[in-house]
C-alpha cells in the first residue's frame, strides 16, 4: 500500500512538473513571436 502511494505521488509530481514546464515554455515562445511580428512591423515602416 504504501508503495502504491509513493509511486502515485511520485507520479503526480512528475505530470505536474511537465506542465509547468510547457507553460513556461509556451509563454517563452509567445514572446518570441510577438518580437519578431514587432521587428517586421518595425522594419516594414
Amino acid at each position: 500500500m504504501f508503495t502504491k502511494t509513493r509511486f502515485i505521488l511520485a507520479l503526480s509530481l512528475s505530470v505536474f512538473s511537465l506542465g509547468l514546464s510547457a507553460c513556461e515554455t509556451m509563454e517563452g515562445a509567445g514572446r518570441d513571436i510577438g518580437h519578431a511580428g514587432q521587428s517586421i512591423e518595425n522594419a516594414a515602416d
